[in-house]
């Protein structure tokens, strides 16, 4: 009787630890995703289009996000470049999406 309350307690501790851990992602992937959109969004705004239009006619610009797109690798996304990169794009997320909420 003692080892099914025992067992039956500790499967409610990993229940719980696993649905927070997916609460966490979700999170993660809520953030990111408004990030891309509203920043799509902000792309077509009149202030900038134009700028931005210039820059992706700029080879030296286009050069340096090729380089710096070329250290960041979704195949291997706990390297240490790749959390940081990832911490920053949650954050801003974060931060618009309770702005906008």
């Amino acid at each position: 009787m003692l080892k099914k309350i025992i067992l039956g307690g500790f499967c409610l501790v990993i229940s719980a630890l696993t649905a927070n851990a997916q609460v966490a992602a979700l999170n993660e992937a809520k953030y990111i995703t408004t990030l891309k959109v509203i920043t799509d969004h902000k792309m077509n705004d009149a202030d900038l289009v134009s700028d931005i239009d210039k820059l992706r006619q700029n080879e030296y610009f286009i050069k340096d996000l090729k380089k710096m797109m070329a250290k960041l690798d979704n195949d291997r996304p706990n390297s240490a470049k790749n959390l940081k990169i990832k911490r920053i794009l949650e954050r801003a997320g974060k931060d618009i999406y309770n702005e906008l909420k």
